[in-house]
């Protein structure tokens, strides 16, 4: 078991190796180890050995209606996308809004982020618009 800890250890240092030492690297270090041991405490990365199997513990399998909740707030606006929520312009507050609809509630300013990441993978598209006195951001998919 000692071995295959080395090696999922190996591993993961080999992802970070070309980043600059510091917080950085090392939190992200953290990130892809703990990932690589739930994959392989999950059966989806080949053990290094087949008595490791044997002692990893079980994890409990959800019913297939949990496991197809989104778990996080950009999951959970790609949600909404493929309801066909954003067929229109909608502000940071609508989607706000739509997502507490929904029993999820986040303040605007943690919607922004993952908006702004969708719509830089080209998910979503924005727009800057002026709404009174004031110019915001609609988020749409067109």
């Amino acid at each position: 078991m000692a071995e295959g800890l080395q090696l999922l250890r190996k591993k993961a240092e080999a992802a970070v190796q070309d980043m600059p030492d510091g917080e950085m690297k090392f939190r992200a270090f953290q990130v892809i180890l703990a990932h690589l041991l739930e994959a392989s405490a999950e059966g989806t990365e080949p053990r290094p050995e087949s008595r490791a199997q044997a002692s990893a513990p079980v994890k409990a399998r959800q019913p297939k209606a949990l496991e197809s909740i989104p778990r996080t707030s950009s999951d959970r606006i790609l949600f909404l996308h493929a309801e066909g929520f954003f067929g229109s312009q909608r502000s940071l507050s609508d989607v706000q809004g739509e997502l507490r609809k929904n029993g999820w509630h986040y303040p605007v300013t943690a919607l922004s982020g993952p908006l702004q990441n969708l719509v830089q993978k080209r998910l979503l598209r924005r727009e800057r618009v002026t709404d009174g006195n004031r110019t915001i951001w609609k988020y749409a998919n067109y």
